[in-house]
């Protein structure tokens, strides 16, 4: 890539390949690149990929096929996961693009671009997992678990905050499994907490079968890390989970839920489930159903079983039918409604810090500590004309009702 001088990326996947594409605009950016918001304007287009199910795969490569038609004579690279799953069949068969994987070899400290929301930066603290659950990919693209050293992790963090971001997310395959020789998350947290500032710090991605409790004794003493747990606990039946190779089972998950809501009475609790997996009957389904139901999860994501060659559960007898995967998936979303509702109901009148994103037309938005990037509800500010508020910054505000899953505030 010499010639261009203009690129422009469309970023595809979680929030693990956002980071990917901040380092892959550092490394342009460096090298005497500039990053244009509009396409037309660029030389370059990158599709930075997502390569985990058959859903995200399609998405990325129907991208390509959209800029090819789009400019049939600009430069078209197909990057990321994706493209590290599939290099070379993809080089084979994929004629409209280039397909390279443009991934730093290292994870840029916090001068990065930033891709997030005013005020909010992600922090990848490992790539690769080691859990190795049977309908997972990612040992596949990433390989195994790799952490970077608590250092370099709190020297990011610190880099972000001076630059004025106020809610640093940690993220990674599972963070509980983060390693640096005999230091884990506690001893990572404690030295990210050890910085001064007002910030928040949240934590993304906990596998539940080791989740590390000693975390909850740091949580009491900062309340700037905050009680937001995501803990994907993808099924209930004990006869789905060992298939899914993981060691846990509905009782033990329940009780995590509630030790964790008995230490820290405001935490909120996402989770992911995984419907239609080989294997899955009806008694498994009411099984997870009832799981639902005592959990009583503040928010909760779902996902239908997809088959990924290479894998584990690839090859598992006993597949479900996607029409049946799809109506189970429906109905836990339906019965989720009120859960997360009620939750949500908790939260009103209450006076809380919210971190202020943008303006859209009268309204502004923002988030609460119960609310994670993208994934959960919003803060909506009423009355905000007058308080004039600035997007990347904190505010104190009272929650005045909740609409939907949002919550409309008042800036105090």
């Amino acid at each position: 890539m010499t010639t261009q001088s203009r690129y422009f990326i469309d970023p595809f996947g979680c929030v693990k390949n956002q980071v990917d594409a901040e380092n892959i605009m550092a490394d342009l950016n460096n090298a005497g690149w500039e990053n244009v918001g509009d396409a037309e304007q660029a030389d370059v287009i990158i599709v930075n990929s997502c390569g985990f199910i058959e859903s995200a795969k399609k998405e990325s490569i129907d991208a390509v096929l959209w800029w090819r038609k789009l400019y049939p004579k600009k430069r078209i690279i197909l990057a990321g996961c994706l493209a590290k799953r599939y290099g070379k069949e993809l080089a084979e068969i994929l004629q409209e693009a280039e397909v390279t994987d443009m991934v730093s070899a290292t994870l840029s400290a916090g001068e990065r671009p930033l891709l997030s929301m005013p005020g909010s930066a992600y922090v990848k603290i490992s790539d690769g997992c080691n859990n190795n659950c049977s309908y997972c990919a990612i040992p596949l693209i990433r390989g195994s678990l790799v952490c970077r050293t608590i250092s370099d992790i709190t020297d990011e963090c610190r880099t972000l905050l001076n630059r004025g971001i106020k809610e640093l997310c940690i993220i990674g395959q599972d963070i509980g499994a983060y390693t640096e020789k005999e230091k884990g998350l506690m001893e990572l947290l404690k030295s990210i907490s050890a910085l001064d500032g007002d910030y928040w710090v949240r934590l993304l991605y906990i596998h539940p079968d080791h989740f590390p409790l000693e975390i909850l004794d740091l949580m009491e003493k900062d309340k700037r890390i905050l009680p937001y747990f995501d803990i994907p606990f993808q099924h209930a039946s004990s006869k789905i989970l060992a298939a899914m190779n993981r060691r846990g089972n509905a009782k033990k998950y329940l009780e995590l839920i509630k030790t964790i809501r008995a230490r820290l009475p405001d935490a909120i609790i996402r989770s992911t489930f995984l419907l239609g997996f080989p294997g899955e009957t009806d008694e498994d389904f009411a099984e997870l159903l009832d799981f639902q139901k005592k959990a009583k999860l503040d928010w909760l994501g779902c996902f239908a079983y997809s088959r990924e060659e290479g894998t584990a559960a690839y090859a598992m007898k006993g597949r479900v039918a996607g029409k049946t995967a799809k109506m189970r998936k429906q109905t836990i979303e339906e019965r989720q409604v009120s859960i997360t509702e009620k939750s949500m109901d908790r939260f009103t009148s209450q006076t809380l810090d919210v971190l202020i994103e943008e303006q859209i037309d009268e309204f502004w938005l923002g988030r609460l500590y119960c609310q994670a990037p993208d994934i959960d509800g919003a803060a909506v500010i009423s009355g905000s004309e007058e308080k004039n508020p600035k997007a990347g910054s904190f505010a104190k505000c009272k929650i005045a009702a909740r609409r939907g899953f949002d919550l409309e505030v008042r800036i105090l």
